[in-house]
């Protein structure tokens, strides 16, 4: 096996893979002295949000601390999920069967809502519907993902395809899973390019984009709020907050009900056609049940793997995360154990503690965010809703709107949160892998 250097490829770098054909940009006109609406973050909420906000008819600005494009949305694996995710890990179990229906069916609107957002304005996204193989890690959870794909069938009306074991090179080219099940209705996008085609959009419609620009307070006008960052200030009617994943200590009451973890993905370099053919048939976005899971998916060129995970308990430096997501994949397709990463990258997602995402409004900031790592569809929706509760539009309602925003028990105290968690995870799939032979 190739040793640790050999495995880097020579242009190894820590950005995401994406940003070559798309790289972030640096927007650093000066801020305007008053707008209807601040919307902080510029993922995929905030630039819907502020595209929406704008056809609307209101003056925006949107604000991001670091470079437009740089953070959680562009770092992702850019699958888009029609809502599944709900049931297979398990978030609606505390959910009311009323509220469960109306959570799956805003789920499944987020898909063709994103579907139809990339083809009425034609955004340069590399869109492609191929389907989802959900990887049962043990036979005892073949049967859970059989259960859960009737309960999508169900409660969704999705196409789900069980697939047993003797079956399951029709979908991955390993013998790593225990069979699993297919969702038809799922794909994924190139990250940056839809971001920036996002970008492009919101500014067509007239709003107002500014990178480099952290809020460092919020206070309360005689107008509205005064948005304090560090390069001026402006006044707005009102603020969204959609920094999911990168919320902070601003605004205390998101930061009890946000917990930011760090994913990581490495990129493999290009692989033969007939390779790729091979291990991926189908080009089909992969996923696995193991608490610390794999999510595994094609580029969109069809030329590499791109593979995530969580390396160790704590967060570590992209080289050496690098390495041992190698060392993840080729437990995966032991024929990769020579093939090289050319980029390794890292990027914080919004985990809430009741699973779900949420939107809402506190001392009169609107929010959205939380998106537990199944955000490119919905924030993108989330990001929608949220600017027609602001426009006082009749069809706001979003069931993602209701009910209780649960807090950190110990108040903002949560740099326990991702390494406790991180070590559990690890201690059941290790009580799993016992389980894992025939």
């Amino acid at each position: 096996m190739a040793n640790s250097h050999q495995l880097l490829a020579g242009n190894f770098n820590t950005n995401p893979y994406w940003w070559d054909a798309a790289p972030p940009e640096t927007a650093m006109h000066d801020l305007p002295g008053q707008v209807d609406v601040v919307v902080v973050g510029s993922g995929y909420c905030g630039m819907t949000a502020a595209a929406e906000l704008a056809a609307g008819g209101v003056s925006v600005a949107v604000l991001d601390a670091q470079e437009l494009g740089s953070g959680g949305s562009t770092r992702s694996g850019g699958m888009v999920s029609s809502g599944q995710k709900l049931v297979v890990s398990n978030a609606i179990s505390g959910a009311s069967p009323e509220r469960l229906e109306r959570l799956m069916r805003e789920s499944l609107a987020s898909f063709d809502y994103l579907k139809e957002l990339v083809a009425s304005e034609a955004l340069d996204a590399d869109l492609h519907i191929s389907g989802r193989f959900f990887g049962a890690y043990t036979p005892v959870h073949y049967e859970r993902l059989r259960a859960q794909g009737q309960l999508l069938r169900e409660k969704t009306g999705v196409t789900v395809h069980e697939i047993a074991r003797s079956e399951q090179h029709s979908v991955i080219g390993s013998d790593y899973y225990h069979g699993g099940i297919v969702v038809d209705e799922y794909g994924g996008l190139h990250t940056a390019k839809y971001h920036r085609s996002l970008r492009d959009l919101a500014r067509r419609r007239g709003a107002g984009l500014y990178s480099h620009a952290p809020v460092v307070r919020i206070e309360r006008s005689a107008g509205g709020f005064k948005v304090v960052t560090g390069r001026g200030a402006i006044n707005a009617a009102h603020v969204v907050l959609a920094t999911n994943g990168y919320t902070g200590g601003v605004v205390p009451y998101l930061q009890r009900r946000v917990v930011p973890v760090a994913s990581y993905q490495i990129a493999t370099a290009p692989l033969a056609p007939d390779l790729m053919a091979k291990l991926i048939p189908g080009r089909r976005m992969i996923s696995d049940s193991k608490r610390n899971l794999f999510y595994i998916r094609p580029s969109p060129d069809g030329t590499r793997i791109l593979f995530g995970s969580r390396p160790t308990i704590n967060d570590i430096p992209e080289a050496e995360a690098a390495l041992l997501l190698h060392r993840k994949l080729v437990e995966v397709w032991p024929e990769l154990q020579e093939v090289q990463v050319s980029n390794c990258w890292k990027g914080y997602v919004a985990m809430t503690w009741d699973k779900i995402a949420h939107i809402g409004e506190k001392d009169g900031l609107h929010y959205a965010v939380g998106c537990n790592g199944n955000g490119v569809a919905l924030m993108t929706y989330l990001g929608s809703r949220i600017a027609r509760k602001v426009l006082e539009r009749p069809d706001a309602a979003c069931a993602f709107d209701e009910g209780k925003f649960p807090g950190s028990p110990l108040g903002g105290a949560q740099t326990w949160v991702v390494p406790f968690g991180a070590a559990l995870y690890r201690i059941g799939d290790c009580f799993d892998a016992m389980g894992r032979r025939n």
